[in-house]
Formats: C-alpha cells, sequence, structure tokens
C-alpha cells in the first residue's frame, strides 16, 4: 500500500518529502498545512505540533517533575475540522506551507495564509473562523449587504 506522506509546497520544481520527523529542519516545532480532499476539491489550513509535552509527577526522593515529549499523529493527521476528521489521509494532497520554529511563528503563519488563500470567502474552503474573531457567515453576510 502506498504512503500518502506530507510534501513540502516548494517554489522550486524539487518538492520535498516529510515521511519521519527526522525530515524536518532542526528545531521544528511544527508546520502549518493545507490539506485537500481529491474527490470534492475542499481544502482546510491549519497548524500541527510534531511532539506533545508531557509532564509527569517527582521520582520518589525528587521535588522537580519530569517533562517528556511524545511525538503527535502528524502523519494521518487530517485537521481539526469535523468534516476533515471523516476523511482517509490517503485521499487528500497534503502540503506543508510552512515549518515554524516556535508556537506563536506558527499561529502567525496560520492567520497569514488563511487571509491570503481567502478562506473565508471561498466555498472550497471548510475553515469557518480565523482565530475565533472573524467568521465565515458574517463575512458572507456582509458581501451580500454590500452588493445589494
Amino acid at each position: 500500500m502506498e504512503m500518502n506522506h506530507w510534501k513540502s509546497n516548494s517554489l522550486t520544481n524539487r518538492a520535498k518529502y516529510y515521511k519521519t520527523i527526522d525530515d524536518f529542519p532542526e528545531g521544528t516545532v511544527g508546520f502549518v498545512y493545507r490539506i485537500t480532499h481529491k474527490e470534492t476539491n475542499e481544502s482546510y489550513i491549519g497548524k500541527k505540533i510534531l511532539k506533545h509535552k508531557k509532564t509527569l509527577p517527582p521520582l520518589k526522593g525528587y521535588k522537580r517533575r519530569r517533562v517528556t515529549y511524545k511525538e503527535s499523529d502528524w502523519q494521518t493527521y487530517t485537521g481539526s475540522n469535523q468534516i476533515t476528521k471523516k476523511w482517509n489521509h490517503q485521499d487528500c494532497y497534503r502540503e506543508i506551507l510552512e515549518t515554524c520554529c516556535n508556537k506563536t511563528i506558527m499561529s502567525y503563519f496560520e492567520v497569514k495564509y488563511q487571509f491570503i488563500l481567502n478562506v473565508l470567502e471561498n466555498d472550497n474552503y471548510l475553515n469557518e473562523n480565523i482565530s475565533g474573531k472573524y467568521y465565515k457567515d458574517k463575512i458572507k453576510e456582509y458581501i451580500k449587504k454590500s452588493k445589494k
């Protein structure tokens, strides 16, 4: 069975495929992605962390809590939207738009790409809001009123 890996959105002809966590640049915390369903051509822009932090209680006789990291499900991830969660990752084009070195930068690039690609005005995008402040239904309602 063919594995469907994440592909970088490269401006050069040589695209990079991310198969393991070691394929990412050193210091990468997560990435901003676009996932597109092959049959419906619906897309979603989001962000994904590569490793989750887990805090454990201290060992007996010690006071400091232990911190471990566990790799996330980024290889099979299809997004946080209710519709995209039902998609099989092998039925989608999955591209990494930006690799990020911290969560703040990741949030910035997610919002940047959502605005650049007009996810709230385009029916092909399943994003319902941007940062919980700008909502698709409000934007569409405004556009409809302004055209009258």
